[in-house]
């Protein structure tokens, strides 16, 4: 990115508007509740501090830093909530550039690299608790919410884009929908990557042809799986929550045995039918 060469960064940085979708007003507005609601927001990336704020300022806008008290780049995802103080200390930033090692979090800033491990114990300062609880938004399985779940137990929000497909226009030959139950997404308006993949089939589901005459069984993918065991919730966008209010209560995965209890607004239609008959794989 500093030096402006290869194919992706120069053109990223020429062309942001082709590559990047700016924040929804009712996102941004969201977070500016959170943070006059008394909560601590922070920005985790892996990104480094550079890119960080090209991207940031294009989507949030010049004043982004403001939306957040910690921000955190080149955190080297999933390995900042594995890795030990001593193995990935904080660095300091001047001019995007890495300065010294920390040996510990004093107040909020922008940092980068670092670990879970002290940045916890720069929230139980900043939150005056023993026991601050931390609710982790990612749309990465293996970067963001298996290791903030596993390895640091915070509350994770999983943003999973394939929820978007229930509501998507399904192409003439895979129609499966009459046109008057697709919502609010009708016509050409929104096209791929949300439509069902003719190679693999649903992200949720696998259809396994039966013995001789016996019924096609369905079974929920290993991706499945994880989605209900390391996510709090799963959602298909913050702007899906973005209007609801600071104190709404979800249903969470763990709240019940059903295996779709914690997907907002709704879960994906192909583990509706049949549901007590569909097994894990």
């Amino acid at each position: 990115f500093l030096e402006d060469c290869g194919t992706y960064f120069p053109e990223v940085k020429s062309h942001p508007d082709k590559y990047l979708q700016r924040c929804p007003e009712s996102v941004k507005k969201w977070l500016k509740q959170l943070k006059s609601a008394g909560k601590i927001l922070l920005l985790i990336t892996s990104s480094h501090s550079d890119y960080c704020r090209l991207l940031c300022e294009h989507i949030l806008g010049n004043d982004f830093e403001e939306y957040f008290d910690i921000v955190i780049t080149n955190a080297l995802k999933p390995g900042f909530f594995s890795h030990t103080p001593n193995q990935r200390p904080f660095r300091t930033l001047e001019n995007d550039e890495e300065q010294e090692a920390l040996l510990s979090l004093d107040k909020p800033g922008w940092y980068s690299q670092g670990n879970a491990i002290q940045l916890y114990e720069l929230l139980k300062k900043m939150t005056g608790k023993l026991d601050p609880k931390v609710v982790y938004f990612g749309d990465s399985m293996h970067s963001d919410i298996f290791p903030a779940r596993h390895y640091s137990n915070w509350e994770t929000v999983f943003i999973l884009e394939e929820l978007l497909g229930d509501k998507v226009v399904v192409p003439a030959e895979t129609e499966s929908e009459p046109l008057e139950k697709k919502g609010k997404y009708e016509g050409d308006q929104l096209k791929a990557p949300y439509f069902v993949s003719k190679q693999w089939g649903s992200f949720f589901v696998d259809r396994l042809p039966g013995l001789e005459n016996a019924e096609e069984t369905l079974v929920r993918t290993w991706s499945c799986k994880c989605i209900s065991t390391y996510s709090t919730i799963a959602i298909p966008s913050l702007e899906a929550i973005a209007d609801l209010p600071l104190d709404y209560r979800f249903t969470r995965f763990s709240s019940n045995t059903s295996a779709i209890a914690g997907y907002y607004p709704s879960p994906p239609r192909a583990l509706l039918p049949n549901e007590e008959s569909v097994t894990t794989k």
